[in-house]
């Protein structure tokens, strides 16, 4: 039988990179204890009043269609955050919502790109941006994000990849999974080089309420001469620890939602009013849990460099975000290998750097959302076995 050939394009792009998280979750469900440290789950529930306004929404009857390109409600809240945001009038013409961050991206890339176009993005990258791009049929160019500059995008290294076919500059900060957070300095020299060159800018800023130890957030959105080149999706899944209610948006240009428009409005015709209803409250204000989460997840991520940045082992300080990462490859064991063996013999989940591009090759992924005291003792494993691999000094 014949198929689509995004099917080939998709192959082994989507949960085949999770492959440990999913053995993870088996061994877990069939009684074993698991310290599972793959995934970037909030570790607090959504604020009550968000629950309560969903809550008060169904019973009101908030539960009908509704349309392409979201509720009225919502598109004015976001409308006012984003106008309050860069100082300029961002209207509700400018905002499509969405089902999450991850739907946002799967629609506007499509609308920005196809068959021969190219995409710049960060390597590492977030496990799905690779399908999301190959899903157009436009080709991903990794640009390398290197530990010795804090993995952040530098220039240079984008300018050396930039070719005729070259659509969307793609930007993702702060950055998962390194944690790393651009300065304004550092967005407004990438933004003159996609003015320079005529890209798109496509901002994935899902964990902007999330930057540790009272560091800045900068987005492209909030300059002006970036603003008609500028696409920015979020959500509240991070934000407001609510990732199971998939309720996220897309901000650009008017012309750009347009054209948009259709491509939301095929692939779901709208999404739930009374989770709109709930979001339009969540981003009226700063998050409620938002400051707790950060302040928590920078602490996590300070006890896991003071337990294993030793000799053998190299733990990235992060920005922001829910993760950091650690450089194995002293024990000659790609992340992959040592994810796999970690599991087996020492039953701690991680996420090998692999999943995530080819310059994270040798790393590990570690969530920094679990309580304090499995964080240690998933370090106090990992240090263990590493001393293992690494055999007795000479």
């Amino acid at each position: 039988m014949n198929y689509a050939d995004i099917t080939d394009r998709l192959a082994g792009l989507g949960g085949v990179k999770w492959e440990i998280h999913a053995r993870a979750r088996a061994m877990a469900a069939a009684g074993q204890e698991i310290l599972s440290l793959t995934i970037g789950e909030p570790d607090v529930p959504p604020p009550p009043e968000l629950l309560a306004r969903a809550r008060d929404s169904m019973e009101n009857g908030r539960y009908g269609y509704s349309n392409g390109r979201g509720e009225p409600g919502l598109l004015a809240a976001l409308s006012t955050r984003y106008t309050r945001r860069t100082g300029r009038t961002i209207g509700p013409n400018q905002i499509i919502c969405l089902p999450g961050t991850q739907t946002a991206l799967y629609a506007a890339l499509l609308t920005l790109v196809g068959l021969g176009d190219e995409v710049l993005v960060g390597d590492p990258m977030y496990a799905t941006y690779e399908g999301v791009i190959a899903s157009t049929g436009a080709t991903m160019v990794a640009v390398p994000l290197r530990p010795e500059t804090g993995f952040r995008m530098q220039v240079a290294d984008v300018a050396a990849r930039i070719t005729p076919r070259s659509r969307v500059l793609f930007l993702n900060t702060p950055h998962n999974p390194t944690g790393a957070v651009l300065t304004r300095d550092e967005v407004q020299a990438l933004g003159q080089l996609a003015r320079k060159h005529d890209l798109w800018i496509l901002s994935d800023e899902v964990y902007e309420e999330l930057i540790f130890d009272g560091g800045s957030f900068a987005s492209p959105l909030d300059e002006a001469d970036l603003a008609e080149r500028t696409i920015v999706v979020s959500s509240i899944s991070k934000s407001h620890a609510a990732p199971g209610f998939r309720s996220g948006w897309c901000v650009g240009p008017g012309e750009f939602t347009s054209r948009m428009l259709p491509v939301a409005e095929t692939m779901l015709f709208g999404n739930q009013p009374f989770i709109a209803d709930m979001t339009a409250l969540a981003v009226s204000k700063p998050s409620a849990v938002a400051r707790g989460m950060a302040d928590r997840f920078a602490a996590r991520a300070r006890m896991i460099h003071d337990m294993l940045n030793r000799n053998d082992l190299r733990v990235h300080q992060p920005g922001a975000g829910m993760f950091t990462v650690v450089d194995i490859s002293a024990t000659g064991l790609s992340g992959e290998a040592f994810a796999r063996k970690l599991l087996a013999e020492e039953a701690v989940a991680v996420m090998p750097g692999e999943s995530f591009g080819l310059a994270l090759a040798g790393w590990l992924r570690v969530s920094l959302t679990r309580p304090d005291a499995e964080i240690a003792e998933a370090c106090r494993r990992i240090a263990a076995f590493t001393a293992r691999e690494m055999g007795p000094k000479t």
